[in-house]
């Protein structure tokens, strides 16, 4: 059984669309908001990186044309946008909810630095980090590898819609066999994709756990954070 006490939880953009093809489904955003408050009602320290995807992705819209770098920075702040989204919310539910960002925006968030976040989750704050790294060619998954590495986290929690790392993709794949735990070169060997190369590598070499489980599960964040056998876990 492992422990936890501080973990950074990374969420897809795509997984706020709930049914819906763009944007945020609120019942969706509702619904993991109320997750995340119950877990740090327990005293666990929450930090949170979500993806852009449900509004932009900077690599779509370098293929249709669009500079790249400007795509990413438009990215961020679809990232940002979902950030404030969470953040609301959390804080409709009563709970203490601060917004960082890797993008320098003043107006809404406070530049994202390690030590900052530290002391906002030892104050009993949800801490949801928005912005990416604040570079561009970088994904939401590196920028979770780096918070969490900043933050000195226990694990990444990689909430997505499958229930762990699979052979193959189980969705596509009925024969697909799921994996309770893995090592970092068992999982690099075998070619998985459980985060993009660079945000695999950075916690490869930082020694940060990946624990990939099925965030749509109701009860689920907080059965994982109590050390159920939940899930696939990379370390």
């Amino acid at each position: 059984m492992m422990n936890f006490k501080r973990v950074l939880l990374k969420l897809s953009g795509e997984a706020l669309m709930g049914e819906q093809q763009y944007g945020i489904d609120q019942n969706r955003l509702s619904a993991y908001a109320q997750e995340i408050a119950a877990a740090s009602a327990k005293g666990f320290q929450i930090a949170i990186v979500i993806g852009g995807g449900n509004i932009f992705r900077g690599l779509q819209g370098a293929a249709k044309g669009m500079d790249r770098v400007q795509g990413d920075y438009m990215g961020m702040l679809a990232t940002v946008i979902n950030s404030m989204a969470l953040q609301s919310t959390l804080q409709s539910l009563g709970v203490k909810a601060s917004l960082l960002s890797g993008v320098y925006i003043d107006r809404v968030a406070e530049s994202m630095s390690g030590p900052k976040a530290i002391e906002q989750l030892e104050s009993g704050h949800v801490v949801v980090i928005g912005g990416g790294t604040g570079n561009p060619f970088f994904t939401t998954d590196t920028a979770s590898a780096l918070r969490a590495v900043e933050i000195k986290a226990d694990v990444i929690l990689k909430g997505t819609r499958v229930d762990g790392i699979y052979t193959a993709d189980p969705e596509k794949d009925p024969l697909a066999v799921k994996y309770d735990r893995l090592t970092f070169e068992e999982a690099y060997q075998k070619q998985l994709k459980v985060m993009d190369l660079t945000a695999f590598t950075l916690c490869w070499e930082n020694q940060m756990p990946i624990l990939v489980f099925d965030m749509n599960v109701p009860g689920n964040l907080l059965k994982v954070l109590e050390g159920e056998p939940i899930g696939t876990i990379v370390s």
